[in-house]
Parts: structure tokens; C-alpha cells; sequence
């Protein structure tokens, strides 16, 4: 059987995060349906497929699925080749590797998350306030939000005037001077872009588009650019849970086997039953397997459906994860 190239993608519409990866699919015009979750657990459609990973988005390409944005925009890339929209030399390579590790790694998100309107309902929402607790660790009350916003509006200052005195100072379009979004645009404009949609999240004495013209201006184009990619592109198909669970263990694996790293420095070997689950956020919530992949980049594991029993593959980062034996285990089974 053939490689599968079905693409499903789990989100929610407001998803920060989700918008890296559905933004990327819309610009290269790759077909994918998507299968709509609630904002707060639980996840009933992640749970049929025996996922314990608490995080958005997830996506599958045939029965291998994909943890973590980072990764999931590495594996399109690869996949679908033709069209990508990576830089093209090491160098620029080297940048857009930076403004990823800037924005998710370097505190830009987790700032800009800080200035979230506090008049907004979610935030006066127990169970969305809750919900947001366990995925931080952190305190998400009103007067906890309040406290941490001067901070977070002068780290969110200093990324813009660092965009507008660097690498948009001499008036380019797009970051790496493409004729078109690239890969380098995506790392570096969700964030922006998510605070410029929320009225009173930027305070207009300190961030505003006359004070960052620049930066306003490619958020703006990278918006129009995206209104443009949907007029003359395929919408994605909406499919529920129990369509997604069919489509992903009713197809092929997408990737053939990578194989475990014997010299691996984590000692673990292949078959062997391990734990893994994410460092910065959702950390309490951890998913099994039995290991078939290993690399300095990825683990894969082997895993069975809650409903149905299928096997399916499970792929995240190396980078930001922990992975650990499961000792004593008899049977991988999630």
C-alpha cells in the first residue's frame, strides 16, 4: 500500500499554535480536513484515538500522528516537497530556525498570552481558568494576570521594536526578502498576529502602528496574503470524530520506519515500552508506547486506538520532550 498524504488536522479556531500550522497548509494550498475540539478538555475525539497529549494542534498524514508545531511544520516541509516553503541556504535556514526558538522557545508566546484582554469572558469562565491552570502550571486569576501584564507589555515592546529595527528596518515585505510568505514569516508573525486580533490586548501608548509602522504593516500584509491564499484555494473539509477515526486507521503509514539510534544516549532500545510527554506546558498529561523510532530529532512509538485497538504511530520532537522507560511494563497500550 501506498503512503498515505491524508491530512487531518485537530484544532480549535482561536488556537494560537493551530493558526502556525492550518496558515502554512492555506499559503501551499495542500488539501487537509479538520476535526474542530473544544478550547478546554475533555477531548473525546483525542481520547477515541488513545491520545493523552493534552495540547493543539495535533495532526495525522495517514495513520502516523504528529505532536507539537514545530515538528508538524518540519514533516509538511518534507513531505510535500515541491512548492515548500523552507529558505533555501543554510544561513537563511539559520534564521528562521532563530525566529522558531524566539517565538515559542525565547518567551515571546508565553508573554503575549500575559495580555490577553482581561475583560474578556474566558477569562471569568471557572472551567476555562481551570483548564488553562493545568496547561501552564501557572496562576491564571484575575489579579495574577493584572500583576503580570506590565511586565509582558515591555517584553512584547521590545519583540516589536527588535522586528522593526532588524530584520523589517529597510522596508522588505517579507522577512527573508521573498516575493511571498515564506516558513521565516510563519515563525515569526503568529504572535503578532494573534494580539493585533484582540482589541485593548496592546496598549496604544506603547505598541502601536505608528510607533512599529513596519511591523504593523507586514502583519497586515501577511493577513491579506492569507485572504488571498483562501479565495483561490481548496476550503478544508470539516469532519467529525468518529469520520477522523475511521479515515487515520483505515489508512496507510505515511513514513517507513526510522529506526532507533543504538549509541542513543538515552540508553533506551527499540520495542521498548517508554513514557513521554511534553516539558513547558501539558506536562501532566502523558502519553505510552512501544519505541520504534529514535534519532538526535524524533521519537516514534507504536501505540494502539482506545477505540478499536489500531495501531498507530505517535511522533514528537526530541527537543522539549522527556522520554522514559516504563518499568515493568508488560504491554504498550495508552
Amino acid at each position: 500500500m501506498a503512503p498515505s498524504t491524508d491530512i487531518v488536522l485537530f484544532h480549535y479556531s482561536f488556537s494560537p499554535y493551530a493558526r502556525r500550522v492550518a496558515w502554512y497548509l492555506t499559503l501551499r494550498r495542500i488539501p487537509f480536513s479538520q476535526c474542530m475540539q473544544p478550547p478546554v478538555l475533555p477531548r473525546e475525539d483525542l481520547k477515541a484515538l488513545g491520545l493523552s497529549y493534552r495540547r493543539i494542534p495535533i495532526v495525522s498524514i495517514g495513520r502516523d500522528i504528529y505532536y507539537d508545531t514545530r515538528l508538524i511544520l518540519q514533516k509538511l516541509e518534507e513531505r510535500f516537497p515541491d512548492g515548500a516553503l523552507g529558505a533555501s541556504t543554510p544561513e537563511l535556514k539559520g534564521v528562521e530556525r532563530l525566529l522558531e526558538k524566539w517565538t515559542v522557545d525565547g518567551g515571546i508566546f508565553a508573554r503575549a498570552s500575559q495580555l490577553i484582554p482581561l475583560e474578556m469572558p474566558m477569562l471569568r469562565d471557572p472551567s476555562f481558568v481551570k483548564d488553562r491552570e493545568d496547561l501552564t502550571g501557572r496562576s491564571w486569576c484575575l489579579k495574577d494576570l493584572e500583576r503580570a501584564r506590565p511586565e509582558a507589555v515591555v517584553d512584547i515592546a521590545a519583540a516589536y521594536a527588535l522586528l522593526e529595527s532588524t530584520l523589517l528596518a529597510d522596508g522588505r515585505d517579507w522577512i527573508l526578502k521573498t516575493e511571498k510568505p515564506s516558513l521565516a514569516d510563519i515563525e515569526a508573525v503568529w504572535p503578532f498576529h494573534w494580539l493585533s486580533a484582540m482589541k485593548t490586548a496592546l496598549p496604544p501608548s506603547v505598541i502601536s502602528a505608528k510607533k512599529y509602522p513596519r511591523v504593523f504593516a507586514w502583519v497586515a500584509r501577511f493577513e491579506g496574503a492569507l485572504a488571498s491564499a483562501k479565495k483561490t484555494g481548496t476550503k478544508p473539509t470539516t469532519i467529525d470524530g468518529a469520520v477522523a477515526l475511521t479515515q487515520i486507521t483505515g489508512a496507510s503509514f505515511a513514513e517507513d520506519d526510522l529506526g532507533v539510534d543504538g549509541a542513543d544516549p538515552s540508553g533506551l532500545k527499540a520495542g521498548q515500552d517508554i513514557e513521554f510527554w511534553p516539558l513547558d506546558s501539558g506536562s501532566r498529561h502523558r502519553d505510552r508506547g512501544r519505541l520504534v523510532g529514535l534519532t538526535p530529532t524524533e521519537v516514534v512509538v507504536e501505540a494502539q486506538t482506545k477505540v478499536g485497538g489500531k495501531v498507530v504511530r505517535i511522533h514528537v520532537p526530541r527537543h522539549g520532550f522527556r522520554i522514559v522507560p516504563v518499568s515493568g511494563a508488560v504491554k504498550a497500550a495508552l
